[in-house]
Protein backbone atom coordinates (compact mmCIF):
# COMPACT_ATOMS: atom_id res chain seq x y z
CA UNK A 1 0.00 0.00 0.00
CA UNK A 2 1.27 3.09 -1.18
CA UNK A 3 -1.16 6.11 -1.05
CA UNK A 4 -0.56 9.54 -2.56
CA UNK A 5 -3.53 10.56 -4.55
CA UNK A 6 -6.02 12.12 -2.34
CA UNK A 7 -7.32 14.54 -4.32
CA UNK A 8 -11.32 13.58 -4.24
CA UNK A 9 -10.78 13.88 0.03
CA UNK A 10 -9.04 17.73 -1.16
CA UNK A 11 -12.27 18.30 -3.17
CA UNK A 12 -14.54 17.22 -0.85
CA UNK A 13 -12.85 19.39 2.17
CA UNK A 14 -13.60 22.37 -0.13
CA UNK A 15 -17.29 21.44 -0.10
CA UNK A 16 -17.38 20.96 3.35
CA UNK A 17 -16.08 24.40 4.50
CA UNK A 18 -18.43 26.05 3.06
CA UNK A 19 -21.39 24.69 5.53
CA UNK A 20 -19.33 22.97 8.00
CA UNK A 21 -17.13 24.97 10.38
CA UNK A 22 -13.81 23.07 10.15
CA UNK A 23 -15.36 20.70 7.43
CA UNK A 24 -15.79 18.10 10.26
CA UNK A 25 -17.94 17.29 13.72
CA UNK A 26 -15.56 16.19 15.47
CA UNK A 27 -12.17 18.56 16.41
CA UNK A 28 -9.72 15.19 15.89
CA UNK A 29 -10.92 14.16 12.80
CA UNK A 30 -10.67 17.98 10.97
CA UNK A 31 -7.84 18.78 8.51
CA UNK A 32 -6.68 20.34 11.17
CA UNK A 33 -4.90 17.33 12.95
CA UNK A 34 -3.73 16.20 9.78
CA UNK A 35 -1.17 16.96 7.33
CA UNK A 36 -3.57 18.30 5.27
CA UNK A 37 -1.87 18.28 1.37
CA UNK A 38 -1.62 14.42 1.75
CA UNK A 39 -4.47 12.75 4.47
CA UNK A 40 -7.49 11.06 3.19
CA UNK A 41 -10.14 13.33 5.41
CA UNK A 42 -12.86 11.37 4.16
CA UNK A 43 -13.27 7.85 4.52
CA UNK A 44 -16.08 5.44 2.46
CA UNK A 45 -16.16 2.32 4.36
CA UNK A 46 -14.19 0.01 6.74
CA UNK A 47 -13.54 -3.50 7.25
CA UNK A 48 -11.96 -5.52 10.26
CA UNK A 49 -8.96 -3.34 10.62
CA UNK A 50 -9.26 -1.36 7.36
CA UNK A 51 -10.75 1.56 6.35
CA UNK A 52 -11.31 2.93 2.41
CA UNK A 53 -10.96 6.55 1.54
CA UNK A 54 -12.95 8.66 -1.08
CA UNK A 55 -9.93 8.37 -3.44
CA UNK A 56 -9.94 4.44 -2.96
CA UNK A 57 -7.16 4.09 -0.87
CA UNK A 58 -6.65 1.04 1.48
CA UNK A 59 -5.09 1.56 5.04
CA UNK A 60 -5.00 -0.22 8.25
CA UNK A 61 -6.31 1.81 11.12
CA UNK A 62 -4.47 3.06 13.82
CA UNK A 63 -7.22 5.57 14.95
CA UNK A 64 -10.21 2.68 15.29
CA UNK A 65 -13.10 5.68 15.03
CA UNK A 66 -11.31 8.02 18.29
CA UNK A 67 -11.51 4.34 19.68
CA UNK A 68 -15.11 3.22 19.71
CA UNK A 69 -14.16 0.39 17.21
CA UNK A 70 -12.56 -1.83 19.66
CA UNK A 71 -13.85 -5.42 17.53
CA UNK A 72 -13.08 -3.59 14.12
CA UNK A 73 -15.06 -2.39 12.03
CA UNK A 74 -18.22 -4.46 10.68
CA UNK A 75 -18.28 -7.00 13.42
CA UNK A 76 -20.57 -9.63 12.24
CA UNK A 77 -22.10 -10.52 15.63
CA UNK A 78 -22.81 -6.61 16.69
CA UNK A 79 -24.38 -6.10 13.17
CA UNK A 80 -26.16 -8.89 13.55
CA UNK A 81 -27.47 -7.39 17.21
CA UNK A 82 -27.91 -4.18 15.64
CA UNK A 83 -30.14 -5.56 12.54
CA UNK A 84 -32.71 -7.78 14.60
CA UNK A 85 -32.70 -4.73 16.63
CA UNK A 86 -33.82 -2.80 13.72
CA UNK A 87 -36.88 -4.77 13.13
CA UNK A 88 -38.79 -4.04 16.04
CA UNK A 89 -37.90 -0.33 16.24
CA UNK A 90 -35.13 2.27 17.30
CA UNK A 91 -36.62 4.83 19.86
CA UNK A 92 -39.88 3.90 21.78
CA UNK A 93 -42.38 5.70 23.65
CA UNK A 94 -41.41 3.91 26.69
CA UNK A 95 -38.81 2.44 28.12
CA UNK A 96 -37.57 -1.64 26.91
CA UNK A 97 -36.84 -4.17 28.36
CA UNK A 98 -32.67 -3.98 26.69
CA UNK A 99 -31.87 -0.90 29.01
CA UNK A 100 -32.54 -3.28 32.24
CA UNK A 101 -30.40 -6.43 30.86
CA UNK A 102 -27.57 -3.90 29.83
CA UNK A 103 -27.77 -2.60 33.25
CA UNK A 104 -27.17 -6.10 34.68
CA UNK A 105 -24.93 -6.92 32.26
CA UNK A 106 -23.01 -3.78 33.76
CA UNK A 107 -23.30 -4.22 37.12
CA UNK A 108 -22.00 -8.04 36.90
CA UNK A 109 -19.04 -7.06 35.56
CA UNK A 110 -18.11 -3.51 36.56
CA UNK A 111 -16.48 -3.23 40.33
CA UNK A 112 -17.79 0.24 41.13
CA UNK A 113 -21.42 -0.32 39.38
CA UNK A 114 -24.62 -0.92 41.45
CA UNK A 115 -26.84 1.53 39.69
CA UNK A 116 -26.24 2.65 35.81
CA UNK A 117 -27.85 5.51 33.73
CA UNK A 118 -27.07 5.50 30.35
CA UNK A 119 -25.85 8.58 27.95
CA UNK A 120 -24.63 9.09 24.27
CA UNK A 121 -20.94 9.96 24.00
CA UNK A 122 -18.55 10.39 26.99
CA UNK A 123 -19.25 14.03 27.86
CA UNK A 124 -22.80 13.25 28.78
CA UNK A 125 -21.68 11.22 31.71
CA UNK A 126 -18.80 12.84 32.89
CA UNK A 127 -20.85 15.76 32.77
CA UNK A 128 -23.52 13.62 34.97
CA UNK A 129 -21.15 12.53 37.51
CA UNK A 130 -20.07 15.95 38.57
CA UNK A 131 -23.89 16.78 38.53
CA UNK A 132 -24.00 14.18 40.86
CA UNK A 133 -21.30 14.29 42.90
CA UNK A 134 -22.45 18.33 43.70
CA UNK A 135 -25.29 17.32 44.43
CA UNK A 136 -24.25 14.86 46.84
CA UNK A 137 -21.63 16.61 48.23
CA UNK A 138 -22.87 20.66 48.41
CA UNK A 139 -20.01 21.53 46.90
CA UNK A 140 -18.95 23.27 43.56
CA UNK A 141 -15.44 22.94 42.97
CA UNK A 142 -13.74 20.08 41.18
CA UNK A 143 -10.68 18.38 40.67
CA UNK A 144 -9.74 16.82 37.66
CA UNK A 145 -6.78 14.73 35.37
CA UNK A 146 -7.21 14.25 32.18
CA UNK A 147 -9.11 14.83 29.24
CA UNK A 148 -13.36 14.61 30.16
CA UNK A 149 -15.38 15.95 27.10
CA UNK A 150 -16.57 19.36 25.77
CA UNK A 151 -19.05 21.11 28.43
CA UNK A 152 -18.30 23.91 30.49
CA UNK A 153 -17.38 22.53 33.91
CA UNK A 154 -14.17 20.91 32.53
CA UNK A 155 -13.22 23.14 29.18
CA UNK A 156 -13.00 26.26 30.92
CA UNK A 157 -9.62 24.72 32.46
CA UNK A 158 -7.83 24.05 29.50
CA UNK A 159 -7.18 26.66 26.82
CA UNK A 160 -9.89 25.81 24.77
CA UNK A 161 -12.12 27.68 27.38
CA UNK A 162 -13.22 30.75 24.57
CA UNK A 163 -17.43 30.97 25.30
CA UNK A 164 -17.19 29.75 28.76
CA UNK A 165 -17.90 32.33 31.96
CA UNK A 166 -15.18 32.72 34.21
CA UNK A 167 -16.99 32.24 37.37
CA UNK A 168 -17.11 28.44 36.11
CA UNK A 169 -13.61 28.20 34.90
CA UNK A 170 -12.97 29.56 38.32
CA UNK A 171 -14.80 26.13 39.72
CA UNK A 172 -12.13 23.58 38.03
CA UNK A 173 -8.86 23.13 39.09
CA UNK A 174 -6.09 20.63 36.96
CA UNK A 175 -3.91 18.16 39.17
CA UNK A 176 -0.58 16.35 38.32
CA UNK A 177 -0.72 12.52 38.35
CA UNK A 178 0.69 10.50 40.80
CA UNK A 179 1.40 13.15 43.09
CA UNK A 180 -1.27 13.23 46.04
CA UNK A 181 0.63 15.73 48.51
CA UNK A 182 -0.72 18.37 45.97
CA UNK A 183 -4.30 17.05 45.69
CA UNK A 184 -4.49 16.72 49.15
CA UNK A 185 -3.70 20.09 49.30
CA UNK A 186 -6.61 20.84 47.71
CA UNK A 187 -9.17 18.56 49.22
CA UNK A 188 -8.37 19.48 52.74
CA UNK A 189 -9.85 23.09 51.96
CA UNK A 190 -13.47 21.19 51.97
CA UNK A 191 -14.41 22.75 48.87
CA UNK A 192 -14.29 20.20 46.38
CA UNK A 193 -17.32 18.68 45.26
CA UNK A 194 -15.18 15.56 43.06
CA UNK A 195 -12.07 14.52 42.14
CA UNK A 196 -12.42 12.84 38.25
CA UNK A 197 -9.37 11.66 36.79
CA UNK A 198 -8.52 8.95 33.53
CA UNK A 199 -7.33 6.05 35.43
CA UNK A 200 -4.01 6.10 33.16
CA UNK A 201 -3.11 7.22 30.05
CA UNK A 202 0.77 8.36 29.26
CA UNK A 203 1.55 7.14 33.07
CA UNK A 204 1.56 4.25 34.89
CA UNK A 205 -0.24 4.65 38.77
CA UNK A 206 2.89 4.30 41.57
CA UNK A 207 1.99 1.99 43.59
CA UNK A 208 -1.00 2.98 45.82
CA UNK A 209 -1.88 5.72 43.70
CA UNK A 210 -5.25 5.15 42.51
CA UNK A 211 -6.26 3.71 46.04
CA UNK A 212 -4.59 6.94 47.64
CA UNK A 213 -6.90 9.10 45.95
CA UNK A 214 -10.08 7.40 46.76
CA UNK A 215 -9.04 7.64 50.63
CA UNK A 216 -8.35 11.21 50.08
CA UNK A 217 -11.64 11.92 48.88
CA UNK A 218 -13.04 9.50 51.55
CA UNK A 219 -11.32 11.62 54.23
CA UNK A 220 -12.07 14.95 52.73
CA UNK A 221 -15.63 14.11 51.96
CA UNK A 222 -15.30 14.58 47.80
CA UNK A 223 -16.15 11.79 45.58
CA UNK A 224 -13.65 9.66 43.63
CA UNK A 225 -14.85 9.66 39.87
CA UNK A 226 -13.07 7.57 37.00
CA UNK A 227 -13.19 8.50 33.85
CA UNK A 228 -13.14 5.42 32.10
CA UNK A 229 -14.27 5.88 28.21
CA UNK A 230 -11.24 5.16 26.87
CA UNK A 231 -10.03 1.87 29.45
CA UNK A 232 -13.25 0.55 29.87
CA UNK A 233 -13.44 -2.91 28.69
CA UNK A 234 -9.90 -1.99 26.83
CA UNK A 235 -7.62 -2.99 30.13
CA UNK A 236 -10.33 -5.39 31.53
CA UNK A 237 -13.70 -6.35 30.37
CA UNK A 238 -14.33 -4.47 34.35
CA UNK A 239 -11.88 -1.65 33.34
CA UNK A 240 -8.66 0.01 34.35
CA UNK A 241 -10.80 -0.37 38.04
CA UNK A 242 -10.87 -3.99 37.51
CA UNK A 243 -6.83 -4.30 36.25
CA UNK A 244 -5.84 -1.93 39.09
CA UNK A 245 -7.86 -3.16 41.59
CA UNK A 246 -9.48 0.08 42.96
CA UNK A 247 -13.45 0.68 43.17
CA UNK A 248 -14.49 4.92 42.83
CA UNK A 249 -17.67 5.80 43.83
CA UNK A 250 -18.60 6.52 40.48
CA UNK A 251 -17.41 5.51 36.73
CA UNK A 252 -17.87 6.72 33.26
CA UNK A 253 -17.73 4.23 30.57
CA UNK A 254 -18.07 4.77 26.49
CA UNK A 255 -16.31 4.27 23.35
CA UNK A 256 -15.69 0.48 23.42
CA UNK A 257 -18.51 -0.52 24.52
CA UNK A 258 -21.00 -0.32 21.39
CA UNK A 259 -18.24 -0.70 18.98
CA UNK A 260 -18.86 2.45 17.32
CA UNK A 261 -22.43 2.55 18.33
CA UNK A 262 -23.12 6.08 20.10
CA UNK A 263 -23.68 4.83 23.72
CA UNK A 264 -21.81 5.55 27.32
CA UNK A 265 -23.24 4.99 30.86
CA UNK A 266 -22.21 6.30 33.99
CA UNK A 267 -22.32 3.69 36.90
CA UNK A 268 -21.70 3.81 40.68
CA UNK A 269 -22.77 3.33 44.23
CA UNK A 270 -26.77 3.66 45.09
CA UNK A 271 -26.03 6.07 47.56
CA UNK A 272 -24.97 8.48 45.36
CA UNK A 273 -26.40 7.12 42.22
CA UNK A 274 -30.26 7.50 43.92
CA UNK A 275 -29.89 11.28 43.67
CA UNK A 276 -30.65 10.65 39.63
CA UNK A 277 -33.83 10.83 41.51
CA UNK A 278 -33.12 14.60 42.23
CA UNK A 279 -31.19 16.61 39.59
CA UNK A 280 -31.90 16.43 36.33
CA UNK A 281 -29.84 13.80 33.51
CA UNK A 282 -32.41 12.88 30.92
CA UNK A 283 -32.26 12.81 26.99
CA UNK A 284 -34.50 11.37 24.02
CA UNK A 285 -32.31 8.95 23.01
CA UNK A 286 -30.63 7.69 26.06
CA UNK A 287 -32.60 4.33 25.40
CA UNK A 288 -32.32 3.92 21.93
CA UNK A 289 -32.79 0.73 21.13
CA UNK A 290 -30.31 0.12 18.61
CA UNK A 291 -27.08 1.00 20.47
CA UNK A 292 -28.27 -0.57 23.34
CA UNK A 293 -28.61 -4.22 21.14
CA UNK A 294 -24.94 -3.30 20.60
CA UNK A 295 -23.64 -2.84 23.37
CA UNK A 296 -24.56 -6.05 25.08
CA UNK A 297 -23.31 -8.24 22.18
CA UNK A 298 -20.04 -6.32 22.24
CA UNK A 299 -19.69 -6.88 25.59
CA UNK A 300 -20.51 -10.53 25.04
CA UNK A 301 -17.67 -11.02 22.53
CA UNK A 302 -15.76 -9.25 24.79
CA UNK A 303 -16.30 -11.31 27.08
CA UNK A 304 -16.53 -14.62 25.38
CA UNK A 305 -13.33 -14.43 23.13
CA UNK A 306 -10.68 -12.69 25.82
CA UNK A 307 -10.76 -9.51 23.61
CA UNK A 308 -9.00 -7.54 25.99
CA UNK A 309 -6.33 -10.38 26.36
CA UNK A 310 -5.55 -9.95 22.52
CA UNK A 311 -5.22 -6.40 22.75
CA UNK A 312 -2.58 -6.80 25.74
CA UNK A 313 -0.71 -9.37 23.52
CA UNK A 314 -0.60 -7.16 20.87
CA UNK A 315 -0.50 -4.28 22.21
CA UNK A 316 3.11 -4.99 23.81
CA UNK A 317 4.45 -6.84 20.88
CA UNK A 318 4.25 -3.78 18.54
CA UNK A 319 5.53 -1.31 21.45
CA UNK A 320 8.25 -3.46 21.81
CA UNK A 321 9.21 -3.62 17.46
CA UNK A 322 8.67 0.20 17.70
CA UNK A 323 11.04 1.02 20.64
CA UNK A 324 13.30 -1.37 19.19
CA UNK A 325 13.41 0.78 15.51
CA UNK A 326 13.15 4.13 17.72
CA UNK A 327 16.73 2.83 19.64
CA UNK A 328 18.08 2.01 15.98
CA UNK A 329 17.69 5.29 14.32
CA UNK A 330 18.87 7.14 17.69
CA UNK A 331 15.14 8.98 17.89
CA UNK A 332 14.55 8.79 21.44
CA UNK A 333 15.04 12.17 22.26
CA UNK A 334 13.07 12.76 18.67
CA UNK A 335 9.80 10.27 19.24
CA UNK A 336 8.73 8.04 22.24
CA UNK A 337 6.01 5.92 22.91
CA UNK A 338 4.09 6.00 26.29
CA UNK A 339 1.26 4.27 28.30
CA UNK A 340 0.04 0.89 28.16
CA UNK A 341 0.16 -2.00 25.94
CA UNK A 342 -3.63 -1.64 25.10
CA UNK A 343 -3.50 1.77 24.39
CA UNK A 344 0.05 3.30 23.74
CA UNK A 345 0.51 6.49 22.69
CA UNK A 346 3.12 8.66 20.76
CA UNK A 347 4.94 11.53 22.34
CA UNK A 348 6.62 14.29 19.88
CA UNK A 349 9.20 16.40 21.22
CA UNK A 350 10.83 19.41 20.55
CA UNK A 351 14.52 19.12 19.20
CA UNK A 352 16.65 21.87 17.79
CA UNK A 353 14.78 24.34 15.56
CA UNK A 354 11.92 21.65 14.86
CA UNK A 355 8.86 21.48 17.28
CA UNK A 356 6.74 18.57 18.38
CA UNK A 357 4.29 19.72 16.10
CA UNK A 358 6.93 19.81 12.91
CA UNK A 359 7.72 16.03 14.03
CA UNK A 360 3.92 14.61 14.15
CA UNK A 361 3.26 16.25 11.24
CA UNK A 362 5.98 14.82 9.62
CA UNK A 363 5.54 11.59 11.26
CA UNK A 364 1.89 11.32 10.17
CA UNK A 365 2.47 12.50 6.62
CA UNK A 366 5.17 9.15 6.06
CA UNK A 367 2.78 6.86 7.92
CA UNK A 368 0.10 7.57 5.76
CA UNK A 369 2.02 7.44 2.93
CA UNK A 370 2.30 3.71 3.77
CA UNK A 371 -1.36 3.01 4.22
CA UNK A 372 -1.41 3.54 7.94
CA UNK A 373 -3.77 6.06 9.35
CA UNK A 374 -2.84 6.96 12.62
CA UNK A 375 -2.73 10.18 14.86
CA UNK A 376 -1.35 10.48 17.97
CA UNK A 377 -1.76 6.49 19.63
CA UNK A 378 -1.45 3.08 18.70
CA UNK A 379 -5.62 2.42 18.97
CA UNK A 380 -5.85 -1.48 18.18
CA UNK A 381 -8.28 -3.48 18.21
CA UNK A 382 -9.28 -7.12 17.78
CA UNK A 383 -9.52 -7.15 14.22
CA UNK A 384 -5.78 -6.28 13.72
CA UNK A 385 -4.32 -9.50 12.46
CA UNK A 386 0.08 -9.93 12.70
CA UNK A 387 0.07 -9.61 8.88
CA UNK A 388 -1.43 -5.75 10.24
CA UNK A 389 1.71 -5.62 12.57
CA UNK A 390 4.24 -6.53 10.18
CA UNK A 391 2.98 -4.04 7.85
CA UNK A 392 2.86 -1.11 10.47
CA UNK A 393 6.30 -2.13 11.99
CA UNK A 394 7.56 -2.03 8.15
CA UNK A 395 5.73 1.52 7.65
CA UNK A 396 7.39 2.98 11.11
CA UNK A 397 11.08 1.37 9.77
CA UNK A 398 10.49 3.56 6.58
CA UNK A 399 9.14 6.11 8.68
CA UNK A 400 11.99 6.45 11.25
CA UNK A 401 14.65 6.49 8.61
CA UNK A 402 13.32 10.09 7.26
CA UNK A 403 12.48 11.09 10.72
CA UNK A 404 16.48 10.56 11.41
CA UNK A 405 17.45 12.32 7.94
CA UNK A 406 14.81 15.63 8.93
CA UNK A 407 16.53 15.77 12.48
CA UNK A 408 20.24 14.78 12.19
CA UNK A 409 20.89 15.61 9.08
CA UNK A 410 18.73 19.20 8.76
CA UNK A 411 16.30 17.47 5.79
CA UNK A 412 13.38 18.94 7.69
CA UNK A 413 12.71 21.79 4.96
CA UNK A 414 12.66 19.34 2.72
CA UNK A 415 11.14 16.58 3.46
CA UNK A 416 7.69 18.27 5.09
CA UNK A 417 5.62 19.05 2.40
CA UNK A 418 2.46 19.84 4.40
CA UNK A 419 1.43 22.81 6.88
CA UNK A 420 2.72 21.81 11.07
CA UNK A 421 -0.21 20.39 12.37
CA UNK A 422 -1.95 23.02 14.77
CA UNK A 423 -2.04 22.39 18.64
CA UNK A 424 -5.35 22.22 19.87
CA UNK A 425 -5.03 22.04 23.37
CA UNK A 426 -2.82 19.37 26.07
CA UNK A 427 -4.29 17.85 28.94
CA UNK A 428 -1.98 14.26 28.83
Amino acid sequence: MYCTDVSKSQELLQRALKTIPLGSQTFSKAYIQYPEKTSPLFLTHGQGSRVWDVDGNEYIDLVSGLLPNVLGYNDPDVNFAIQHQLQKGISFSLSTELEIQLAEKLCSIIPSAEKIRFGKNGTDVTSAAIRLARAYTGRDKIATCGYHGWQDWYIGSTTRNKGVPKAVCGLTSPVPYNDLNQLETLLKTKEYAAVIMEPCNTTMPAAGYLQGVKDLCETHGSVFILDEIITGFRFALGGAQQYFGVTPHLSCFGKAMGNGMPISAIVGCTDIMKEMEEIFFSGTFGGEALSIAAAIATIDKIEKEDVTDQLWSFGKELATQIQTIINDHDLNDVIGILGLDPWRILSYKDIDSYTSFDIKTLFIQEMTKRGILINGSFNINFAHTILDQDKIVAAFKQTAEILSRAVHKNEMSNLLVNPTIKPLFKVR
